[in-house]
């Protein structure tokens, strides 16, 4: 999967709607979904262990997404 489908799919998975994940990442409630629907085709898995914000989701600091 892509960095921004982790990311989607990360807080689709804890609970946020289309619309603030929208807002979150300065996207399209479309892309979202478009990102979200390619994570489904790709077939993940959804476990959750992160140590920090290693996606940049919370504010802080990440790895760039040629690091993950």
């Amino acid at each position: 999967m892509s960095f921004r489908e982790r990311q989607v799919v990360v807080l689709k998975e804890t609970g946020c709607s289309a619309e603030e994940i929208a807002k979150r990442l300065g996207i399209s409630q479309a892309t979202v979904a478009t990102l979200y629907n390619r994570a489904k085709s790709k077939g993940y898995q959804v476990v959750i262990v992160i140590s920090g914000d290693p996606l940049n989701l919370f504010g802080g600091e990440g790895p760039e997404e040629e690091s993950l």
